[in-house]
């Protein structure tokens, strides 16, 4: 039987520009935000990957597909998932905003939650744990512990983006009880010993 290969349409360097745009949260937005240079692409390339479990739980609906934003992203953007918007009224108002979100993470890494920087630029909204860590045993929903510093009201609503996820390795600490530790020449020194 004779192949149909010659009537494909053959698979362009711009092909492979928009495969990686979509892997790292281009979409729809121009290539070239996502992915600035081919040069850029082939770093990506060696970058470790590591799988992770999403399960979209029912207050998830229809929020965006998580994603990174560019292929230099260090993190992933995590969605308010409520359905009532809440109000942080004051300086030092606190709330846990769920994101519709559990994941399954290998052994050997932890997600951090971490603070969006134009949140607390912008209107002095962090993360109050930061960062936050997801151990990989965890499956329940992952909550994101919202902080106002302002001195004015903030809503936080449904579909905002309210912090961001990062995985990173983590190693098993094995420990080795002492008598003595090696001796350094700051020694016992503590805070603010090494300088402003």
């Amino acid at each position: 039987m004779a192949s149909d290969r010659k009537f494909e349409k053959p698979f362009t360097e711009q092909d492979m520009l928009n495969s990686l745009a979509t892997d790292f949260g281009g979409g729809d937005q121009a290539v070239d935000t996502a992915l600035p240079t081919p040069e850029r692409v082939e770093a990506s390339s060696h970058v470790p990957r590591v799988r992770v479990k999403v399960k979209k739980l029912p207050n998830f609906g229809s929020l965006p597909e998580l994603a990174m934003a560019t292929i230099g992203s260090a993190g992933i953007d995590l969605y308010c998932a409520v359905d009532e918007r809440v109000c942080l009224n004051n300086m030092g108002a606190r709330e846990i905003i769920p994101t519709g979100i559990s994941i399954e993470l290998p052994i050997g890494y932890e997600a951090q939650i971490r603070p969006r920087s134009g949140l607390a630029a912008k209107y002095g909204i962090t993360v109050l744990n930061a960062p936050g860590t997801i151990d990989s045993d965890y499956r329940g929903e992952i909550g994101v512990i919202l902080l106002n510093t302002s001195t004015k009201k903030f809503f936080v609503e449904r579909g905002m983006r309210i912090a961001q996820m990062v995985v990173k390795p983590t190693v098993i600490p094995v420990l080795d009880y002492v008598e003595e530790l090696d001796m350094t020449g700051r020694g016992e020194d503590g805070f603010g010993s090494t300088g402003q």
